[in-house]
């Protein structure tokens, strides 16, 4: 399996973006925190949360092709994943339905950083270690904040055996852990 430096140099390869590459790694620890709560192999919740969207850059205006041209790099570096982490990644943008625990922390760990992220940046301070997983979910539930965020999707939490804001406090702490690198 891909060891997570050698996933990380593919992402800075790959993505060009910063904004990106900061979603990719607020993602990346998210699932991390999750794995740790659920008592799931971290390294692996943490690979799939970073390698999510790798091909994101290239396939955000053909949909249909996000995923499979991260396969496709994955094979050319000669770092393919097990099957069960290729189904997460397919799974989250809904090429194919979520079966697994790892499916879905995925599929709501991806939207929840970008409502976590707009959350954190109309706070006050601009802080992630100021924002409270009550705050996140009086923001979650004002439909008009962050309309883009899938609130859907984040709700998928549910699948987890979590509440919406056991979820919110997970990923707050994840992503805190990383502030510097998220510039929050």
């Amino acid at each position: 399996m891909i060891s997570r430096d050698e996933a990380y140099r593919l992402v800075l390869d790959r993505v060009e973006q910063k904004n990106l590459i900061k979603h990719i790694l607020a993602v990346e620890a998210v699932m991390v925190r999750l794995a740790e709560e659920l008592g799931e192999d971290i390294e692996v919740w943490g690979l799939v949360g970073l390698l999510h969207d790798l091909d994101y850059s290239v396939t955000a205006d053909q949909p249909d092709k996000h995923t499979f041209v991260t396969e496709d790099w994955l094979k050319d570096n000669g770092a393919e994943l097990t099957p069960e982490m290729m189904h997460a990644i397919r799974a989250h943008p809904g090429h194919i339905p979520c079966e697994s625990k790892l499916d879905w922390a995925l599929f709501c760990s991806d939207p929840v950083t970008g409502l976590i992220v707009a959350g954190t940046l109309m706070h006050p301070d601009k802080k992630l270690s100021s924002v409270s997983p009550e705050y996140m979910l009086r923001r979650f539930k004002e439909k008009r904040f962050a309309a883009g965020a899938d609130r859907e999707g984040i709700a998928a939490c549910s699948k987890l055996s979590l509440s919406l804001e056991q979820f919110f406090g997970l990923a707050l702490d994840g992503m805190s852990r990383i502030s510097r690198e998220l510039g929050l």
